[in-house]
């Protein structure tokens, strides 16, 4: 990447609505919206509800199905000057390899960012990245099938997210994308009812920030991989405290939705923070955070 500022999965949908907005050839890298194997119709709405340092979201997955991603998306994509990368998630450990294999070849993408964060139906519907085998699974399923670096998605609603992240560091993942959302609800008190059509959803935001620094720093230092850190990532100075805490790059999300150049802006900024962080470039950070002892 010419730079370590990624707009993160979902936000930016496949990058093409973003692109009369925001001039994306300035980014490092954008990771398209998650894709299945067949298209999804997502959740009933609404959707989005905004909290306090946040926003819960509840899309359910929405998207064109893998054969549209090749067909129509990536072709679109031909002409973007900057690194793009797939997500991908599915239900079975099936789904993924045939994810995988689907993609491998089809031109355009640098890496897949595997999105462990989803139920998986052959084990009563835990989440792939709630279970340390399951992942390491996974991550060797889309290995057999993709030669494409892997980053796999890892959520922070776990006991210890470093043994997840250790265990697909074993099965053969480049790297690690942190966070996802953690789960949340936000209730009308007047009709008593979800503010959300599906009732929970996912929080994301500046809410979220302390947890995601501290997933970062645990599995940067149980496995030493490199990281593309986020979760309320606002500015520059946020893109430095994810650096120390060991992201080689950090994910811009939930703050395009009040700013779609979010990412641009940080990019912008980002060479005086690290200068005030006592450092000549970025990856001098990375991992740098000082701890007693």
């Amino acid at each position: 990447m010419k730079n370590p500022v990624v707009l993160a999965s979902g936000t930016a949908g496949y990058a093409l609505e973003m692109a009369p907005l925001v001039d994306l050839s300035r980014l490092g890298a954008v990771i398209l919206k998650s894709v299945t194997v067949e298209p999804g119709r997502g959740n009933p709405e609404p959707r989005i509800w905004e909290t306090t340092g946040g926003m819960l979201n509840s899309i359910g997955l929405e998207n064109v199905g893998v054969e549209r991603l090749v067909e129509e998306v990536l072709p679109a994509l031909s002409g973007l000057d900057t690194v793009v990368v797939a997500s991908i998630a599915g239900e079975t450990v099936r789904d993924f390899a045939k994810l995988a294999s689907r993609l491998e070849g089809a031109g355009r993408l640098a890496a897949l960012e595997v999105n462990v964060s989803c139920p998986n139906v052959e084990k009563g519907g835990i989440h792939f990245g709630c279970d340390e085998g399951a992942t390491a699974t996974v991550v060797q399923a889309v290995r057999e099938n993709c030669s494409l670096p892997l980053f796999v998605k890892l959520s922070s609603a776990v006991s210890d997210i470093s043994r997840v992240a250790e265990a697909a560091a074993r099965a053969g993942t480049a790297g690690l994308s942190l966070i996802n959302t953690i789960p949340g609800l936000a209730v009308d008190p007047v009709t008593r009812r979800p503010r959300l059509g599906a009732v929970t959803g996912g929080l994301s935001g500046p809410a979220i920030k302390p947890v995601a620094l501290k997933a970062v720093w645990d599995c940067y230092r149980a496995t030493s991989l490199p990281i593309i850190g986020g979760g309320g990532v606002y500015d520059a100075g946020d893109a430095v405290e994810f650096m120390l805490a060991g992201a080689a790059a950090v994910s811009v999300g939930t703050s395009t939705f009040q700013d779609p150049d979010r990412a641009a802006r940080i990019l912008e900024d980002l060479p005086a923070a690290i200068e005030k962080a006592g450092a000549d470039g970025p990856r001098r950070l990375v991992g740098a955070l000082k701890v007693n002892g």
